[in-house]
């Protein structure tokens, strides 16, 4: 059966951020992602967490300014000392909040960095921030993202990224599996989860086109997710999508796709 996670960034918008987790409680979710939580005091996350009986599953690194459009520093050569301070800071935020992975969101390559450079500097820091994570049982997941919503991304296909994983040689770097962002690069979703399951930590999923809940677009989301229960995959799916209306309004889709 498979295991759902409620990704606050996204989901549940109609409400404050530190609320949200009431909400996904109240809607049937026993888990929760999002993509930061460095704007507010970890001990007030821990605390929403605990009175709602939920799981946080994922969060990621520091990624620069995000605001100003920055999705990531990690192959930025002229930005390794801010990388790594993030790391730590993300250290410090897991130990508080009892997530067991942490997302590297690689970045957008800068135009005035080479191909060699990006890979280089990704690399060093991959390794880095993997040793820093292991003492304190993290895994490190990166996540290849569609070049369609983020052009000049560094990191877009699978391959790419058990290559850079290979690279990096860290028994606790893993992929992040975006089935939205895949479909939109490769396609071959279902060929590619059962290929590269061991090397997977993590599924998120939205369906395409838009981005929205599962069943609005062109994938086939019953069958993949019995696949996923198939081929034995034992994570959480992050529910990264944007709702088509209210959040409440569209979660149908779990029960109708997940019976029998």
């Amino acid at each position: 059966m498979p295991k759902f996670a409620a990704n606050l960034t996204m989901l549940f918008t109609e409400h404050d951020f530190l609320d949200r987790f009431a909400a996904a409680r109240a809607a049937g979710f026993d888990a929760v992602e999002f993509l930061f939580p460095y704007a507010w005091p970890a001990a007030d996350i821990k605390a929403r967490l605990e009175a709602n009986r939920l799981q946080l599953v994922l969060h990621n690194l520091p990624s620069g300014d995000w605001d100003a459009g920055e999705r990531g520093i990690a192959c930025h050569p002229g930005r390794v000392e801010e990388f790594r301070q993030g790391v730590n800071r993300a250290i410090a935020y897991a130990k508080v909040l009892g997530v067991r992975q942490l997302n590297c969101l690689m970045g957008k390559v800068p135009a005035d960095v080479s191909a060699l450079q990006a890979d280089q500097t990704a690399i060093e820091n991959l390794r880095f921030a993997a040793h820093a994570l292991k003492p304190h049982g993290l895994d490190l997941l990166i996540e290849p993202i569609n070049t369609y919503d983020i052009p000049g991304f560094y990191l877009h296909h699978t391959a790419q990224a058990i290559a850079l994983m290979d690279k990096v040689g860290a028994d606790n770097l893993f992929l992040q599996y975006d089935i939205y962002h895949m479909q939109r690069m490769e396609g071959e979703i279902a060929a590619t989860l059962s290929k590269q399951l061991d090397r997977i930590a993590h599924v998120q999923l939205a369906d395409n086109p838009g981005r929205n809940e599962p069943g609005t677009g062109e994938l086939n989301y019953p069958f993949l997710l019995r696949h996923l229960d198939a081929i034995g995959y034992k994570g959480w799916i992050g529910c990264e999508y944007k709702p088509a209306s209210r959040t409440e309004s569209g979660l149908g889709w779990i029960s109708a796709m997940t019976q029998g």
